[in-house]
């Protein structure tokens, strides 16, 4: 582990986790020690626990339009992600056995998609163009009469571009077929509306709203077959059997209730600064490339391409000077191949391994954004002079 003292802490990985806001931590903190109960008890400390429960799938639910009964909390999105696709192909196979999705999911998604192939269901992947944008027609086009399942990232974890839920959904709801988007990283950043979006599943996680780690939600519309994937006690409806998470509920509920009110003037922040940055840099680099839709895309997001840097190497000084960024999704971090989600937009795979993730938040402010616009340009030369391109 390096110890190294860094006189700035500039964090602009907000897409791979957020910080805890205090106003959540307060609301969770006595369900730690005080109201302890399990919801399934039938005494006061366990109805205490229920009544809180409760409470909170009732604040998630208004978040998405959605009904409290429609919104069973899970341990993480990939939980959500893996019991959408694996629960409604059990569920459902008298139906069919052919799944679409595009090629930008998640790598959850993905992993599950290719683990249903090996079990003998069939995948198609969707192709996008240059800005990550999934055609509608071709979602049409995709689905046949065996098919049972449309999965649709709504928007982009690593280039932030948004997709055409609403249009999406139409077509499955008009050919039949359960419609799933995994919103983990539009979910409280912007307006989402399960009813008008005609979305039948939804997955979403605390942890990228200013919430805990460990707990996410599945929304699930009401009459859509699902198979659990956990037996065991029944709890959340059936659905997902284990002893559920009050505290970390209780937190992700006051994360939606947050969200909700102050989403439209943090966005407009947001949006600002991330203008301001992506400006910046394609203005004072050469070389620099934007990847994503330049306006259909998350008011948080920037995310680009360098020429001749390698984006390992880019994260590496940038920590060095108290920035802390990304090259892609979190989860993928540790892997040397090139992010599926560039190759799939058209980057070679030299092109995508120059990619740099910028991701805003709550506490980002003008003066980071400043201070990084400053030190990049250098950065960028450097690595480029040791690579001998300059």
């Amino acid at each position: 582990m390096r110890n190294i003292k860094r006189k700035r802490k500039i964090y602009l990985d907000y897409a791979a986790t957020t910080p805890v806001d205090p106003r959540v931590w307060r609301a969770m903190f006595p369900y730690f020690s005080e109201k302890f109960g399990n919801s399934m008890s039938l005494h006061g400390f366990g109805q205490e626990a229920k009544i809180a429960l409760e409470k909170s799938r009732e604040e998630v639910a208004d978040l998405i339009s959605a009904k409290p009964n429609e919104i069973i909390f899970t341990s993480s999105a990939t939980e959500s992600n893996n019991l959408v696709l694996k629960g409604v192909a059990y569920a459902n196979q008298k139906r069919g056995n052919h799944f679409v999705i595009s090629k930008i999911e998640h790598s959850c998604i993905m992993e599950s998609a290719k683990w249903l192939e090996k079990q003998g269901f069939k995948v198609t992947k969707l192709n996008v163009d240059k800005y990550g944008l999934v055609n509608p027609k071709n979602v049409r086009k995709a689905i046949k009469k065996n098919t049972i399942l449309v999965s649709v990232i709504h928007a982009s974890n690593e280039i932030g571009t948004i997709q055409p839920i609403r249009e999406i959904g139409k077509i499955c709801r008009e050919k039949g077929v359960y419609f799933h988007t995994d919103a983990t990283q539009s979910f409280g950043k912007i307006p989402l509306d399960v009813k008008k979006m005609n979305i039948d599943l939804l997955s979403a996680s605390s942890h990228k709203i200013y919430g805990p780690k460990g707990i996410a939600c599945l929304y699930i519309r009401e009459g859509t077959k699902i198979e659990p994937l956990l037996h065991g006690g029944g709890q959340e409806m059936g659905f997902r059997s284990s002893t559920v998470n009050v505290s970390g509920i209780v937190g992700f509920a006051k994360a939606c209730q947050i969200a909700k009110k102050e989403m439209k003037k943090e966005s407009r922040c947001l949006t600002w600064l991330r203008n301001k940055l992506v400006k910046g840099v394609l203005k004072e680099i050469p070389g620099s490339h934007l990847n994503g839709h330049p306006e259909k895309r998350l008011p948080n997001n920037a995310n680009f391409w360098f020429e001749f840097v390698e984006g390992e190497s880019m994260v590496i000084q940038l920590d060095l000077l108290g920035i802390a960024t990304s090259t892609g999704s979190a989860c993928s971090s540790a892997k040397l191949e090139p992010s599926h989600v560039l190759l799939a937009i058209g980057l070679r795979h030299e092109q995508a391994h120059g990619s740099l993730r910028l991701s805003l938040g709550r506490w980002t402010t003008e003066a980071e954004i400043n201070y990084l616009l400053k030190v990049l340009p250098g950065v960028i030369n450097n690595l480029r002079n040791i690579a001998g391109h300059i």
